[in-house]
């Protein structure tokens, strides 16, 4: 079959790698000369310990299997286990992780509840004041930006892949002209499929807008940061509840911080200042030194379910025409099992 995925972020490149794999022809179209949005400036978390019970749970559990296998496929997609360590920094903080460590489904999620030696001996260079920590050792990490151009290159390989950036999607063909599913670009050239799959995230594109025009998801505000390389390596991501802190360290050494959830949009200006100061404060609290020089700061938007009890928002739009969006800030992680379900049930 001839799939056309349009978005080129990490859930239209999880959908066309899945299509690929299943043996499908595959143009994937991108308004961008490269993804620009959350999907390439994202933390890189794969963060499978704390999701809902359900649904978002076996997705997540089930991505952290296909992340593992598009590591060993795609190296350089940066894929690695190094787990997660979410820090107490009082005896309150610890009781509540200690009640997490105890959940039925602990050993499933990878929760081990560890005291302060045993949390440095995992990550010394954790060495603010901590009264243990929560390993999650199904946690893991990607380099976001290197992760799709990575898969891209492994996709084309097939020699079933094409890849088109720098094109917007306007709409859709006139199917009865030529048959079958197709889309109108803005160079003027007309893409045929047997399905038309649209990731467009949280901007959405001309089709989108004319056949889905009310979607049921919500845009949200994730705020980051990024340092220049640390002088030592962070052998886990770091997670710290009660400061809505993560901190997960780039294979280059740098540092991306950011807020383990998002917030409704609009923000403002004032409020992401106060928001990335926080976030300084509290990552220098948990390593117990000064950052490197921070390099960058910036707020992502998502397109987040307003359902908050859906993990994806999948959307029958036209003949043979889908929509998947509304992953939030869990997209990252679940893109690559979201994919092998819309596969599913497509029929692929």
């Amino acid at each position: 079959m001839r799939i056309v995925i349009v978005g080129g972020g990490v859930l239209g490149t999880m959908h066309a790698a899945e299509a690929v794999r299943r043996g499908h022809y595959v143009l994937q179209v991108e308004r961008e000369p490269e993804a620009r949005g959350a999907s390439v400036r994202d933390l890189g978390l794969v963060r499978v310990g704390v999701r809902a019970d359900g649904a978002e749970l076996s997705t997540a559990l089930r991505a952290r299997e296909l992340w593992e296998r598009i590591g060993r496929d795609v190296p350089g997609a940066g894929f690695r286990a190094n787990g997660s360590l979410t820090v107490a920094r009082t005896d309150a903080e610890l009781a509540a992780l200690g009640d997490v460590a105890e959940r039925p489904d602990a050993a499933e999620r990878g929760f081990k509840l560890l005291d302060a030696e045993e949390a440095r001996a995992v990550n010394p260079a954790l060495r603010g004041a901590m009264r243990g920590a929560l390993w999650c050792e199904r946690d893991a990490a990607v380099e976001p930006g290197a992760a799709l151009p990575a898969v891209r290159a492994r996709l084309a390989a097939s020699g079933r892949y094409t890849w088109r950036p720098g094109r917007e999607v306007r709409g859709l063909g006139d199917m009865r002209d030529v048959g079958t599913a197709s889309v109108r670009d803005d160079h003027g050239a007309t893409h045929e499929a047997d399905a038309v799959v649209l990731c467009t995230g949280a901007r959405p594109s001309g089709p989108v807008r004319e056949l889905a025009p009310g979607p049921p998801v919500r845009r949200v505000r994730l705020r980051l940061m990024r340092t220049a390389p640390l002088d030592e390596p962070l052998t886990t991501s770091v997670a710290e509840h009660a400061a809505r802190l993560l901190v997960v360290q780039r294979l280059d050494g740098g540092l991306t911080i950011g807020e383990p959830r998002a917030h409704d949009e609009p923000g403002s200006p004032g409020d992401d200042e106060a928001a990335h100061d926080r976030l300084r404060d509290a990552a220098e609290a948990v390593l117990g030194r000064p950052l490197p020089p921070v390099r960058r700061r910036w707020a992502d938007v998502h397109a987040r379910c307003a359902d908050a009890s859906r993990i994806v928002h999948r959307e029958r739009v036209a003949e043979d025409v889908w929509l998947v969006t509304g992953t939030g800030e869990s997209g990252l992680t679940c893109s690559p099992a979201i994919a092998e379900d819309t596969a599913n049930e497509l029929g692929l």
